[in-house]
């Protein structure tokens, strides 16, 4: 996605509003068929969600850090349509499609080239330490309003 120096942090970044991040798939994403194991679609997919939150200007570590909570999958509906192998360049595309006072709902889809290989939908919720629902911030609120898609 970027051309990143070795001084420079690789990136996704947003195409409008939908988030893209760059995945290679290496030998230890795969399982002995050579294909990419079911549940590495789900740590793309994670990567994928943290970069569009930093992107976005929501600091999770110092949420965490602060005692302000921190984002837990409350729901999850995954689908695979066809499989990525050893060195394939994957996209996960993430968009944001609705807003709760304590909750995202983000739609994921992980592509190769127009090829689509898994979509998500995934819930997260900003939870306390005791496991409770927490409102979003306002600031975060804020940051996410103009990221949902229509």
């Amino acid at each position: 996605m970027n051309d990143a120096g070795p001084d420079q942090p690789i990136d996704g970044r947003f195409d409008g509003r939908e988030h893209r991040f760059a995945v290679r798939v290496y030998f230890e994403d795969t399982d002995l068929s050579g294909m990419v194991y079911h549940a590495n679609y789900l740590r793309f997919m994670e990567r994928g969600r943290s970069d569009m939150l930093r992107l976005a200007g929501i600091d999770q570590r110092a949420a965490i850090a602060a005692g302000a909570g921190a984002y837990a999958i409350t729901r999850l509906d995954i689908r695979y349509h066809r499989p990525a192998r050893l060195d394939d360049a994957l996209v996960v595309a993430s968009r944001l499609h609705r807003l709760r006072a304590a909750s995202l709902v983000i739609h994921q889809r992980v592509i190769r080239a127009d090829d689509l290989l898994a979509e998500a939908t995934v819930t997260v919720a900003l939870v306390a330490a005791d496991g409770r629902p927490r409102r979003l911030p306002p600031a975060w609120r804020a940051a996410f309003e103009p990221m949902i898609w229509a």
